[in-house]
């Protein structure tokens, strides 16, 4: 199955998931900023739209709540999100590099690690 396309609050749940490992509903809406906190009806109808999309799952029933985790991980998230970033372009990264060059988001120390791993995925492709 293919990953599942995640929303902002989604993305937020996640986090939480992903850093904690394991949480309640209750959890999960306490882990927000008290000042943009969701109500908690919000996020039970954001983790059970997650469980339909199968991005978490419910490992136990503690009394009348469920404690939740992560089916997804985040790179794989993270993954899914770069490649619908760069399917409004068309597949070129060209736009989108030249974007994060001129915010100063790119750094010169980014562009080194990128080179390192061009270089090893170039060596990898010759191997094979």
């Amino acid at each position: 199955m293919a990953d599942p396309k995640l929303s902002k609050l989604e993305l937020q749940i996640m986090e939480t998931l992903w850093t904690n490992g394991k949480a309640s509903i209750r959890e999960i809406q306490e882990a927000f900023p008290e000042k943009d906190r969701p109500a908690y009806t919000t996020i039970q109808t954001m983790v059970y739209r997650l469980e339909g999309k199968k991005a978490v799952r419910r490992v136990k029933k503690v009394g009348n709540f469920h404690i939740f985790e992560a089916a997804v991980s985040r790179s794989a998230a993270q993954s899914r999100l770069i490649d619908d970033l760069l399917a409004l372009f068309g597949g070129r990264t060209q736009p989108v590099m030249a974007h994060l060059i001129e915010t100063g988001k790119l750094t010169l120390e980014d562009v080194k690690e990128a080179e390192k791993t061009l270089r090893k995925l170039g060596r990898k492709d010759k191997s094979q």
